[in-house]
């Protein structure tokens, strides 16, 4: 469902993404580690067509997202760190506006709103205008709209930025819901554990390059350790490492 072909991206003398290749099936809950600057997010920018590689691409669906953009965003939702919301729409105005743009059906996309309002416990906030909302509320509504039109490809970078423990519960339950129902989720974080509870496969980015991919018992296997995931990846992220893909 997600596929990368030698994806590169240069800036300058910058390599910040080095020859990715990446195969990641449907229905599978992949996450994306790495250090700080490891090219993460430059990697997910790719995925979700925001920035045209150097070489190589990226193909979502079966579709090449720089070929064929507007198919491959119909089934894509891309949750950024940083997102942007329009302060002064209130919620549900915010859902039934990104509902349109995916030309939804309006009863369709009142009942989804619905839902995903009660899920993420937004009914409260309604009514109120965006810039009055909290951090972590802000979030869970830029979630909840991503979900709204059902992609099949749901890529989101560091989602549980501003959440307390109950709202980040939700949405480690929401995405692993979608994703046994069929969805392919490239989730990138900082937080190990979160990848250690939910991920099917792992894949570690050091210095733009692909080090290691594989299940947490694989990379476990790989690096040496056999504690937790922090262990394993702190042994393979430690200095410069050769590519290691795992089978």
């Amino acid at each position: 469902m997600i596929r990368t072909e030698h994806l590169t991206k240069r800036y300058g003398g910058l390599v910040a993404v080095n020859d990715l290749n990446l195969d990641i099936p449907q229905g599978q809950f992949f996450a994306f580690l790495g250090p700080n600057g490891a090219g993460k997010t430059t990697t997910i920018k790719l995925l979700a067509g925001l920035l045209k590689p150097t070489t190589g691409r990226a193909v979502i669906g079966g579709y090449d997202i720089q070929l064929d953009p507007v198919e491959a965003r119909k089934i894509i939702s891309y949750v950024p760190d940083m997102p942007f919301l329009y302060d002064k729409l209130e919620p549900m105005e915010f859902m039934l506006f990104v509902g349109q743009l995916y030309g939804m059906e309006r009863g369709e996309l009142v009942r989804a709103s619905e839902e995903l309002f009660d899920i993420f416990g937004l009914d409260e906030v309604r009514a109120r205008p965006i810039e009055d909302l909290s951090l972590g509320t802000r979030q869970r509504l830029v979630i909840a709209s991503a979900l709204l039109h059902r992609p099949k490809v749901i890529i989101i970078d560091e989602p549980m930025v501003g959440f307390d423990p109950r709202s980040a519960r939700i949405v480690k339950n929401v995405l692993k819901e979608r994703s046994r129902a069929g969805a392919t989720v490239f989730l990138s974080t900082h937080i190990l554990h979160i990848a250690e509870e939910l991920a099917d496969q792992v894949g570690i980015l050091n210095r733009g390059k692909l080090i290691a991919v594989g299940t947490i018992d694989e990379l476990r296997e790989l690096s040496g350790e056999k504690g937790e995931l922090e262990d394993a990846f702190l042994a393979l992220t430690r200095g410069e490492q050769p590519a290691a893909e795992l089978p």
